[in-house]
């Protein structure tokens, strides 16, 4: 007698044995097309970046020149300007010599661009060399220069602030594009505000700089940290749009990320967040 039982159950035995078999070869086909796409994907990312730098480098580049070789002519127009106006002033009426004044002023301001588009260029080939930062100190240095020139209005708090790691001269520009951003912004307020503190995390350190100055509608705040975006004309405050942008490339280069809130006529105010510090 043929035990029919047991050749059931080597049956199914040997079935579920090849269907393992098989689920297992399939396991492994997909397995390989999906290390394939992903070593794919990570050519494609890698010549990316290639190509993204490269672009990087000749915008830089092109930066560079344009702004360098402005410089010639930028200083031909404001020095006739001038030798008309020192030659010939007492022979012009007013209305020629209020053109004069208006040819050297926008020189003036073409001369600011330049210098800030080639500080704006260097950021890109800059090194970031770290160091443990007084930002409390530095924050008050700031605030101390651009006292010399600002409204006696002006009302600063400065929180405490804690140390940070960082490039020296590079956190330096950022905040002093921040708070003097701050400081144009609220000029035309009866009672300036501008406050400058801080808050940490176990994994970062937030500092910020807020103002009850002309504010902006967030629906454009995407466009401030933009070269020559602004979302104020010059007859309304005077700027050419690159220091919120140096801000931002600063930050991104720490590693860090900045933001912006504000409504119109109620202030504004900028954050930015850094790792925290690690032994150096």
């Amino acid at each position: 007698m043929i035990d029919v039982s047991f050749s059931a159950s080597v049956i199914t035995d040997s079935a579920n044995n090849l269907k393992s078999v098989a689920i297992t070869e399939n396991d492994i086909t997909e397995q390989k097309k999906a290390r394939a796409e992903i070593r794919q994907l990570n050519a494609e990312l890698k010549a990316n970046v290639i190509q993204l730098e490269s672009t990087n480098r000749e915008l830089e580049s092109f930066s560079y020149s344009v702004s360098h070789d402005l410089r010639a002519p930028l200083r031909a127009i404001n020095g006739y300007a001038s030798i008309i106006r020192e030659e010939f002033g007492d022979q012009l009426d007013a209305e020629l010599l209020r053109l004069l004044a208006v040819i050297g002023n926008n020189a003036k301001k073409m001369g600011v661009l330049i210098d800030d588009l080639l500080a704006f260029s260097k950021l890109g080939r800059k090194e970031v060399v770290r160091m443990t930062i007084n930002v409390e100190a530095m924050v008050n240095q700031i605030i101390s220069e651009l006292n010399e020139t600002a409204s006696p209005r002006v009302t600063w708090k400065v929180d405490a602030l804690p140390e940070m790691q960082g490039d020296y001269t590079l956190i330096y520009q950022c905040f002093f594009n921040l708070i003097d951003n701050a400081l144009k912004y609220s000029s035309k307020r009866a009672a300036p505000c501008i406050e400058v503190g801080a808050t940490v995390t176990p994994d970062e350190i937030t500092y910020f700089v807020k103002d009850n100055g002309a504010g902006f509608n967030m629906e454009y705040a995407h466009r401030l940290f933009s070269v020559f975006q602004r979302l104020h004309t010059d007859e309304e405050f005077e700027g050419i749009g690159v220091g919120l942008a140096t801000a931002q490339r600063v930050i991104a280069k720490h590693g860090g990320r900045i933001r912006a809130e504000g409504e119109v006529d109620k202030g504004a105010a900028f954050y930015f967040s850094i790792p925290s510090m690690k032994p150096l």
